[in-house]
């Protein structure tokens, strides 16, 4: 899908006639979302400049994902997105920057996009330049990033006080040990999925840590003093966010090991159990096994109260081994 905006960042219209000789003059933004061949042909030819592929746009290394090009600048960075399984993706996204105009170049509908298209823009404000729409989808990205941090943070807080802060009336009536594993399985696949959201966006904000001051540094012959200051408060934003990802990886490895934690206890609580209920029927055993032999010479077999001795010793050598194991604070 093709979408030109104007220099007052109008909702943008689609382009029906691919075969216009040229753009109009007042377009500052074209938008690409997941192009056709058609599109990328029409909008190379218009405007003179390479339209990144999906493969270009997917490479790691930082040469490919910030270059220059006859004085326009070629950006990528992957960036979180959600599909209808709600599993977090990353997808690819690319800036192609001049002077007059910005090309996007996505494969995902984008939530920062979409924000930004809706804004509201002040009647008396000044025209968008191309640097100043580069900035401002930059800062709705940024503002995404830091929204779904937050929400991570308020989501981990909540697993952690499950875990760490057992209400006192569930301490006083202890839930079923099934029913325990299964819950402590939960949060451990409800972290783990946090933790790969988590790195994902790290990979967001180490490309965007690198393209503001890249931009910055590069367009500092045309860019406004404005856009430069935002552009450093931009960086600044992203190191921030940085270091509370960072925060956050911590906290999904302090939560993960708590888990694996608690789900060892309660499987060495299982396996004591099976453990004390083995010991404590050995001695019952071996004494029916003694007076189940029968032979002419026991004197038991003669006795009046001797079945009744014999259930006796049974439950005593039953009861003495439970008696040792209370003493000794197993159970």
């Amino acid at each position: 899908m093709l979408t030109l905006y104007d220099s007052r960042a109008a909702r943008g219209r689609h382009l029906a006639d691919l075969g216009a000789p040229e753009l109009p003059p007042e377009v500052v933004w074209i938008d690409l979302v997941k192009p056709d061949p058609a599109e990328i042909a029409f909008v190379e030819r218009a405007t003179g400049l390479h339209v990144p592929s999906k493969d270009e746009l997917s490479e790691i290394e930082s040469s490919s994902r910030l270059r220059s090009r006859d004085g326009s600048l070629y950006l990528s960075t992957p960036l979180i997105h959600r599909t209808h399984s709600d599993l977090p993706v990353s997808t690819p996204v690319g800036f192609v920057l001049t002077p007059d105009r910005l090309i996007t170049v996505r494969f995902e509908e984008l939530i920062p996009f979409t924000t930004f298209i809706d804004r509201e823009l002040a009647a008396d404000s000044e025209p968008l330049s191309s640097g100043a729409v580069f900035v401002e989808l930059m800062d709705a990205i940024a503002d995404r990033i830091a929204d779904v941090l937050e929400r991570i943070a308020e989501e981990m807080d909540t697993l952690s006080h499950r875990l760490f802060r057992v209400p006192a009336a569930q301490t006083m009536r202890r839930r079923p040990p099934a029913r325990e594993s299964a819950d402590l399985r939960v949060i451990l696949r409800r972290v783990g999925g946090y933790g790969d959201l988590v790195s994902k966006i790290r990979d967001s904000l180490l490309g965007i840590g690198r393209i503001a001051p890249y931009v910055a540094s590069a367009c500092a012959q045309w860019l406004p003093p404005e856009i430069k200051r935002r552009l450093d408060t931009l960086h600044q934003d992203v190191a921030s966010l940085s270091d509370y990802d960072t925060h956050l990886v911590n906290k999904v490895q302090l939560l993960l090991d708590a888990t694996l934690g608690l789900i060892n206890v309660e499987q060495n609580n299982i396996i004591k159990v099976l453990t004390i209920v083995s010991v404590v029927g050995v001695p019952p055993t071996l004494v029916a096994s003694i007076y189940g032999m029968n032979f002419k010479g026991m004197p038991e077999l003669d006795w009046s109260w001797g079945y009744p001795y014999g259930l006796a010793m049974i439950a005593v050598s039953a009861v003495l081994p439970l008696l040792w194991f209370k003493w000794r604070g197993w159970f």
